[in-house]
């Protein structure tokens, strides 16, 4: 088969219906209910954006420590990369329903907080906004880059843009570790804007990258099944295994220190974060989130040789992928709409960025060759085995 990938029509046909989906959802959402349709927003957004930075992560940490194994699939990552414009754009939109998401966009209105107006001057919309600019744009610029020496690697071949790409990849990892973190506080962490964690941040940052290699994995099993990537053997499957399983164990025990350490303490300012999520309808999915997200996964990638079963990692990334969404939603709709309710909005705004993604990155793989013939390590990645 040859070195690009064919998009069928069927799979647009598909996206388009997605698409349709999630707008016809959206608009009956807002007419209902247009706080719970912006919180579904700012959730997919969210979702969506940690995947892009995800997968724009593990892209960069493949270059800096100069894998060979995954060389093979470095044009996936390119492709997720290309949905940040289409969330930049979303993000941008949300701002429309900022004083129905953010109890802090609402201090004009004299009911806030002590503590609400002693962080106004950084909670704001203007400066809110600024930043939505600026982190975009900084995310969008470098992504352009890796795709542009990307290119210029396959078209002239060399070292040159191996070596530009690995010192873009550094400067990416500096930029997102403070960008991303900032995003995070203000999107997220914002919408219970009198609560904060010392490792909230860093927690989401190993959100994004744990589940976008699930995400990665599940649109190259996809190709492999359609008979792209037939050097890919048991030993790729195994070290993507190994990073979810990793990963995994990073997740959760970053979850649960800052679960414990909380309800240790035992301070109200704090603990109000979690007695909200520990109550009614939210209790279930809260031990929900942990047993998808880490416990079967963790049991799962135990044994050596179901990481090399790409049906066992197939189903541990469906998984997560499921769990994602679970993970985000708790830490979002318990701050805005407060009452648990999982409906077609819920279901019906995630098809429609689901159906939309899809679009965006089979185009994007669509355009170029998917094995990047001119990449040094390539052959290291062809033949690789322990």
């Amino acid at each position: 088969m040859e070195n690009k990938v064919k998009i069928s029509a069927k799979l647009n046909i598909l996206s388009a219906i997605m698409v349709a989906v999630g707008i016809i959802a959206l608009i009956l959402s807002l007419v209902k209910n247009p706080e719970r349709t912006w919180a579904n927003v700012l959730l997919n957004n969210y979702t969506f954006l940690s995947i892009v930075i995800g997968a724009t992560f593990f892209y960069a940490l493949q270059n800096i420590t100069q894998s060979g194994w995954s060389v093979m699939f470095k044009r996936i990552p390119e492709a997720i990369g290309s949905f940040m414009p289409v969330i930049a754009i979303l993000m941008l939109i949300m701002i429309f329903g900022i004083n129905q998401i953010y109890e802090w966009s609402n201090i004009s209105d004299g009911n806030a907080s002590e503590l609400i107006l002693h962080k106004s001057p950084y909670l704001n919309v203007p400066f809110f906004i600024i930043r939505i600019i600026l982190f975009f744009s900084l995310w969008i610029f470098i992504i352009f880059l890796f795709r542009k020496y990307s290119m210029k690697e396959d078209e002239l071949g060399g070292t040159i843009f191996f070596s530009k790409t690995e010192f873009l990849s550094k400067v990416f990892i500096f930029v997102m570790a403070i960008t991303f973190s900032l995003g995070t506080f203000d999107w997220v962490m914002s919408v219970d804007a009198t609560w904060f964690s010392t490792v909230y941040a860093f927690k989401n940052i190993v959100s994004s990258l744990y589940h976008s290699i699930a995400v990665i994995f599940l649109i190259v099993f996809i190709l492999k099944q359609l008979g792209y990537f037939p050097e890919m053997n048991k030993f790729h499957i195994h070290d993507f295994a190994r990073y979810l399983f990793g990963l995994g164990i990073m997740w959760a025990y970053l979850w649960f220190i800052e679960y414990l350490l909380i309800w240790f303490s035992n301070i109200p300012e704090e603990t109000f974060y979690f007695v909200a999520r520990r109550q009614d309808g939210w209790n279930t999915l809260f031990y929900v989130n942990i047993i998808i997200n880490w416990v079967i996964p963790f049991l799962l990638l135990l044994p050596i040789k179901f990481d090399r079963n790409k049906y066992v990692v197939l189903f541990t990334c469906c998984l997560l992928i499921v769990g994602q969404w679970i993970d985000n939603f708790m830490q979002i709709m318990p701050g805005t709409v407060g009452i648990f309710h999982i409906g077609f909005a819920e279901m019906g705004i995630y098809i429609g960025y689901l159906g939309l993604f899809i679009f965006i990155v089979a185009r994007t793989l669509g355009k170029t060759a998917l094995i990047p013939k001119n990449h040094p390590y390539l052959l290291e990645s062809k033949l690789h085995h322990f």
